[in-house]
Formats: structure tokens, sequence, C-alpha cells
């Protein structure tokens, strides 16, 4: 038990792990299931097996047979549902008002043991798949975060596709959905976590109760990235779009160095909100862009940090120039006290409004749990990020901002990268 973030931690002897968050103040109660598989553990002749999988999951069990039944009843109570994958988790959480949790759990739970994966569905579903990869090639600023992640990871788990290529996704059998969900979807590769209006001891007895015939097996493990660069890299990725798009990254650290506290402080400053530098200078002062931010993403053995922009295709030169311009501006001073403070305190800001979410709180949990086997709590995070230094930002900066680290993606009315590449010089 934790007194400032009252969450309760219990593992079963199947070695399913829970975390109960009871809040103050909230009328609503949010059932999280989120499991340590993704595109990162596929092989080739199965990616995008972890998503369909995923979809899957709402079409039918041996309790209610039919899309239909568990829609019509998660509708039924005005419940919030919805399921996502990624390259190390999928994830199932349904919220509703707390009196309708037992419901909730039942639900959830029973997708989780008992999906059918019928043939009908199968055939059915792998169109609606090939649907949603139109979708996301039709929307740039999407397509070009896929096309990032293949310039640095290139042909290996770590830089295909979640969703998959079509033939694949359109060749992937009933044998091989039942046997990837057998194998991945067990009791110590899964993290619950339930919050809200709750009780801490009937919520463990509950799912004690549900959950009590969990799959049971050893873990797959993931094929480890490999990173190998020594130059900067572009690639072009050519549409007729009437913006071009583009990603500009910068390899950097994983999810368990703490280096990442510092990093995240210096993507704030660059572009982390309507006063970071890149907002003012590459939209507000110079109108090169609608939109540019920064942010940074970790993985289990990987990670970078980014920026993103859309930009007008006559600029793009510009607008590659004038990032890079902010970014050397940091690597060469640092930051101001000013800035430094004012990325602390929006830090704490965004932390106390996802709090007030049960479903931001249990996610939150689940994915420490999930991956670090505990639960870092926000207070303990923000210790973190209020101890960031100027020093710690100049240093995670010498570190990152290197041309062998530098890596541009751009999907646009373009052909060719070299023109695109050479302007990605730092010293």
């Amino acid at each position: 038990m934790n007194d400032s973030f009252p969450y309760q931690l219990h593992t079963f002897d199947s070695g399913l792990r829970l975390v109960t968050v009871p809040m103050r103040g909230t009328k609503t109660a949010t059932v999280y299931v989120l499991v340590g598989t993704g595109s990162k553990y596929e092989t080739k002749d199965i990616n995008g097996i972890s998503h369909f999988l995923e979809h899957m999951m709402f079409k039918g069990t041996t309790k209610r047979p039919h899309y239909l039944d568990i829609s019509r009843e998660l509708d039924g109570i005005g419940a919030i549902y919805n399921a996502f994958t990624s390259h190390e988790y999928t994830g199932y959480y349904a919220k509703a008002s707390a009196e309708k949790l037992n419901t909730v759990m039942d639900v959830v739970f029973d997708i989780f043991l008992n999906s059918t994966f019928s043939e009908e569905a199968i055939k059915t579903e792998r169109h609606v798949i090939v649907e949603e990869m139109k979708m996301i090639n039709d929307d740039p600023p999407r397509l070009v975060g896929f096309h990032f992640e293949r310039l640095l990871y290139g042909d290996q788990p770590a830089g295909w596709h979640v969703i998959g290529e079509e033939k694949t996704v359109l060749g992937l059998t009933r044998g091989q959905f039942a046997d990837y969900f057998k194998s991945h979807y067990i009791a110590g590769n899964t993290v619950v976590a339930v919050a809200g209006d709750i009780d801490p001891e009937k919520v463990k007895k509950s799912v004690s109760e549900y959950l009590k015939n969990i799959r049971m097996a050893e873990k797959v493990q993931k094929t480890p990235v490999v990173e190998d660069q020594n130059s900067a890299a572009a690639g072009v990725f050519y549409k007729e779009t009437d913006q071009s798009h583009l990603i500009m990254g910068f390899r950097a650290y994983n999810m368990h160095d703490d280096r990442r506290y510092p990093l995240s402080v210096l993507a704030t400053i660059l572009g982390g909100g309507m006063s970071s530098r890149l907002f003012d200078e590459v939209r507000e002062k110079r109108g090169l862009a609608y939109y540019v931010s920064a942010g940074n993403e970790t993985y289990t053995d990987s990670g970078y940090l980014e920026i993103d922009a859309g930009v007008n295709n006559s600029k793009v030169n510009d607008a590659i120039g004038a990032i890079m311009n902010e970014v050397k501006k940091i690597k060469l001073s640092g930051v101001t006290s000013d800035e430094l403070q004012r990325a602390k305190d929006q830090t704490v800001g965004h932390m106390a409004l996802a709090l007030e979410r049960s479903d931001t709180v249990a996610s939150i949990c689940a994915s420490g749990l999930l991956f670090r086997d505990k639960v870092l709590t926000p207070e303990e995070e923000l210790v973190k990020i209020k101890a960031v230094t100027h020093d710690d930002i100049l240093h995670v900066a010498s570190e990152v901002f290197r041309e062998d680290k530098a890596n541009l993606a751009l999907v646009g009315p373009f052909k060719e990268s070299e023109p695109f590449r050479s302007l990605l010089k730092i010293s």
C-alpha cells in the first residue's frame, strides 16, 4: 500500500499481477488488461497477428458467441471500451459507472479467456484490417510514423508495421490465431489494473474467481533490437500531398534508462506546447507549419526523440533548417532557468489532470508493472523530473543530438532523399 498513491499490488499463484487503485471523487471504474505482446514478438510470416488478434477478441466468446452480445452489453451500460496494439504490448479496457463494475469485469475477462476466433469472423475481419491499412495510407501524419521506425530499425520486428502487410494478413489462419493466443495470452505475461470507485479487496476476490482458469505457459521472448547507424539517414516516401509530413528523430534511451527524464524535459522545452521553442519559431514567427511538436518514445530496449511537423511543400528545406537550428542551440547553450522550471511545472500539471481519470490511472499502473515489474507512482516519476538540472539537459543533448543518430522520414511529393539527408548537419 502506498499512502500518497494508494495502490495495492497482488501477484496470484498463477503469476498474474493485479494492481488496484481506489480513487476519491469519481463515480467511474476502469478495468484494464495489458498483455506483453505485440509486433516485436512476431515472425515475418505472421507479422500483424497481434493486431489482428486484438480485433478478434471482440467477435465472440463461448459465453457471448456473437459480436453484438459483447458490444450491446457494454453499450447498454454506457461503457467506454476499446483495445490497442503496439510493438511491445496489447491492451483491452472498459470504463463505466462504478456500480456496473461487475458487468465490466465479466465482459473484459470473458474476451480475454474465452474468445473463439470463428472462421467466419476471421474471414470478415481480415478485410476490415485491409481497409484500416488503406486508411493509414491516406493519413500522412500516421504514415510517416511507420516509415520513420522502418528507417530506424529496418527489416527486423522493431521496424515492421504493427498492422502487418496485406498479403500476410490475408493469409493468417485460425490455427495460427489459436496458437498465438495460447502462447502469449498467459498469466505471467498479463497485468490487470482496476481503478476508480472500487473496493480493492472485493476486486481481488472477483479477479481471482474470474481468472482462476487463466492460461499458463512459459513466456515467449522477443527478438532484441539491433541498432546500427554511423551517419545521418533520410527516407523520402513519395505521395501526392498538399502538405509534407516529416519526423526528424534521434536515437536515444530505453525505458529503463534514467536519462529519459532529462530527455523528456528537453523535448517539452523544444516542442511541448504552444510556448515551446519549435512552435514559436517554426509556426508563429515563420509560418512554416501548421503543427510542430517534440516528444520521446521509449521501448524496453531502444528509444528515440522525435520532432513531428506538417509543412508547406515549397518550404520543406526551410522548415528542416529552422528545426535543426533549434536543435543546435540547445546542444550548444542548453536552456534557460525559466524554460527548465516551466517544463517541470508543465509536466506536474499534465500529470495532475491525467490522474483525475480512472482509465489513465489504470493505464499508468499497468504499463509500469508490465515492463518494470513494479508500480512507478506519479510521485516517484515527478521527483525524477523535478531533479533535472541544466547540466543534465546539456549532457543528454550532447549524447543524442549527433549526426550518427539523426534520422529524417518524410511523406510528400518528393522522390530523392539525399537533398534532405544533407540538411541533417549538427557539428
